[in-house]
């Protein structure tokens, strides 16, 4: 069998509707790929795909749901790439007050959910020794800061199943990914975060520049485009306008 060109391989992006997910999917499909396109919002997706020609498929998926991701699976033939983007991060409370179902969505979205994905595509990667696995970790599982708690937990956990699964993946061409961004601009993440308060949105980007969605989708795509033999384990971003904090100390007066 001769090697498969860039053109007839599929990738698959979840959270494609909007953020880095939308902007993933504009630069993958610039770069040649065949795409599918997995979110919960149809519109948003069917209009993202007009965009881009029309050509790829959409699937409609709530990934909290582990039924509608079986659902999904069985709508696709093949894929080569799993961009497992679908994510969020809920509150910015102390963890004892937190909103218990804030937590919980967190780690079944953040955590299970990924997990539960990557498993199913997992196999048939491994079977035909090829295929990329790009997981969209965050800083904040390297750097606490406060109110960042179960979020920061969540994406910790990513970074440590992304290593771990490089070590299981060893003697295989299958590769694994942890991209780390730091602050960005311009995606729904504080939007949710927040429930939609907008001065709590626009104060955590004032006068800085933060990071784009188009940023994280050309560090993507570099990753991707990298030889067959060469793993990027991790890659940590952040906007020159951040930088890690060191230890906080409370001082008693």
């Amino acid at each position: 069998m001769g090697l498969v060109s860039m053109s007839q391989k599929t990738a698959l992006v979840t959270g494609a509707s909007v953020g880095i997910g939308a902007a993933t999917a504009k630069r993958l499909h610039h770069d040649g790929y065949s795409l599918i396109l997995l979110a919960r919002r149809k519109d948003a997706l069917d209009q993202l795909n007009q965009l881009l020609g029309g050509s790829h498929k959409v699937i409609t998926c709530d990934m909290t749901e582990q039924s509608q991701i079986d659902s999904a699976l069985d709508q696709m033939d093949h894929v080569d790439v799993l961009i497992n983007n679908a994510g969020l991060a809920l509150g910015l409370s102390p963890g004892h007050e937190s909103d218990w179902e804030h937590w919980s969505t967190m780690i079944q979205t953040n955590c299970v959910s990924l997990a539960y994905l990557t498993r199913q595509l997992l196999p048939s990667m491994v079977s035909n020794n090829s295929g990329h696995i790009v997981n969209l970790g965050s800083i904040a599982g390297t750097y606490a800061y406060r109110g960042g708690n179960v979020y920061g937990a969540t994406k910790a956990f990513v970074e440590q199943f992304s290593m771990g699964l490089r070590s299981d993946l060893l003697g295989t061409k299958v590769r694994v990914t942890n991209l780390e961004p730091g602050l960005i601009e311009g995606t729904e993440f504080s939007n949710v975060r927040f429930e939609g308060n907008l001065d709590k949105v626009s104060s955590t980007y004032a006068d800085c520049e933060a990071l784009s969605a188009d940023d994280i989708a050309e560090a993507i795509s570099w990753v991707l485009a990298q030889p067959a033999h060469m793993n990027i384990n991790r890659m940590e971003i952040m906007p020159t306008c951040q930088a890690p904090g060191g230890p906080a100390i409370h001082r008693a007066k």
